[in-house]
């Protein structure tokens, strides 16, 4: 069995001790990194120092009779190799997930059916106490495997999906419904699996809240977002704007992120399956069709642009888009890519909030938020 790419990360070490420490050697880093743009103070969103992540994936490792879960980390004694690291608890991920690891282990050993050619197992989690955990094969799984998985559904009371290659057999559903409290207001969410969603819920609550609160004001003109997901943003941050309208490439997340939408009673909210290129198209008349006439884009009034781009961020063309509207709300998982494109959004823009979200404690990533309001000549 070779090492993954994916598990490839170093495996976190949890100190509670030291989280407040660890937290400020982010705070000064990003302050000093972001100094140039002239930003008003850094708030920061701290997380719970253990047990944050809502999801996690492991490798299954076979060893003789043993079964153990595995992550991998670059040996620093040989170059390009990797060596296994086992873990028996992961203190990063969620108390649920905590209590799954070892009773799903315990099931598997024994079981032929459940453990031949079983090498990686993946947990969804949440705040409300779904849990759904995927099991994936080398090899085609029958229905003599579906029987197997009923009886352990039933033993962990998480509900069990099973993937090979170009199968994929869901015993009860494919997602989990989680519940988060912001403001006040609860909000409900179907996250499923094998497809994004923020890992820690508790920065995500803190998050939505800001930006409700950078958002407010707004309720007379419209909201576009891009890289909507399954609509995280979208269902927190509608009742700030007339209307809003959201967009995302993902089939699996515009599904979802309409189904929430409804499932949050919100109807001023449409989600168009469209790329950040394509709906840039739209707006300038490049682009015709089907999906763009449904937008009805003369119909809006858009003031305020919220992204939420992947680590690699914004190409020049995106940006150059952003710095058409008054305001701009950036999230980003990447404060280098993030930097790179404050430098171009600022010839237009000011940097009127900065926030800091410890989404990953224990790892040297931030996820950060930046207001930017265009400059009045």
């Amino acid at each position: 069995m070779t090492p993954g790419d994916s598990l490839s990360v170093a495996v976190p070490v949890v100190d509670p001790d030291r989280y407040d420490e660890q937290l400020d050697d982010k705070r000064v880093h990003l302050t000093e990194q972001f100094a140039r743009f002239s930003p008003p103070p850094l708030e920061v969103y701290p997380s719970p120092a253990s047990h944050y992540r809502q999801r996690c994936e492991f490798r299954v490792w076979h060893e003789g009779e043993d079964l153990f879960y595995a992550m991998f980390e670059n040996d620093r004694e040989i170059p390009g190799k990797k060596r296994v690291i086992r873990l028996d608890t992961y203190p990063v991920a969620s108390r649920q997930i905590n209590d799954l690891m070892p009773r799903l282990l315990e099931a598997v050993r024994d079981n032929t059916v459940l453990r031949r050619k079983l090498f990686q197992a993946e947990f969804l989690t949440t705040l409300s106490g779904d849990a759904l955990i995927t099991l994936i094969y080398h090899r085609q799984l029958d229905d003599e495997w579906e029987v197997e998985a009923r009886k352990l559904q039933t033993r962990l009371g998480a509900m069990i999906i099973g993937r090979a290659r170009k199968q994929r057999r869901v015993l009860e559903r494919d997602h989990v419904w989680e519940r988060l409290r912001v403001d006040g207001r609860e909000f409900h969410y179907q996250q499923v699996e094998n497809s994004f969603t923020q890992p820690n819920a508790a920065i995500c609550q803190s998050m939505l809240s800001w930006a409700r609160d950078v958002t407010q004001g707004s309720e007379a003109r419209d909201l576009v977002e891009f890289y909507c997901g399954n609509g995280n943003f979208t269902v927190a941050l509608a009742e700030n704007f007339r209307r809003v309208l959201a967009t995302e490439i993902s089939r699996t997340s515009v599904a979802s992120a309409k189904i929430n939408l409804a499932a949050n009673g919100i109807d001023n909210a449409y989600v168009a399956r469209m790329s950040a290129e394509e709906f840039a198209a739209a707006l300038r008349g490049d682009k015709g069709g089907r999906r763009v006439a449904e937008m009805a884009l003369d119909d809006y009034d858009f003031c305020t642009v919220l992204v939420d781009p992947p680590r690699a961020g914004l190409d020049k063309a995106s940006c150059d888009q952003l710095r058409g509207y008054d305001r701009i709300v950036y999230i980003s998982c990447n404060p280098e890519t993030l930097a790179e494109n404050l430098a171009h959004l600022g010839r237009t823009h000011a940097v009127t909030r900065f926030a800091l979200f410890d989404q990953f404690p224990w790892t040297p990533h931030c996820e950060c938020g930046v207001v930017l309001d265009k400059r009045r000549p």
